[in-house]
């Protein structure tokens, strides 16, 4: 698993690897000690899975306030994205 860090400091692209063979492919997509070593140390609580048919599909934008803030972990598993992050923080 390779895990990078992008422009804004706590977006992260996380690329797992696949080792594949006549019969498909394995990957790890989630690894707590890689995270941790990544200075990802989200204790995760829930996961989510949406499937958009057709192409140029626009998933919203999503923003929360604390008590309610969550970490967002965005997987694309067939196609390609374009994932946008906004840091709105002051400064």
């Amino acid at each position: 698993m390779q895990i990078s860090s992008l422009h804004i400091p706590d977006v992260k692209l996380i690329e797992p690897k696949r080792f594949g063979d006549d019969r498909g492919f394995f990957s790890e997509v989630y690894s707590r000690r890689a995270f941790e070593q990544a200075g990802i140390t989200i204790d995760w609580v829930q996961d989510n899975h949406a499937v958009s048919r057709d192409s140029f599909v626009l998933r919203g934008l999503h923003y929360q306030a604390p008590p309610f803030a969550q970490a967002k972990l965005v997987r694309v598993s067939k196609g390609s994205i374009l994932d946008i992050a906004v840091d709105i923080r002051k400064g």
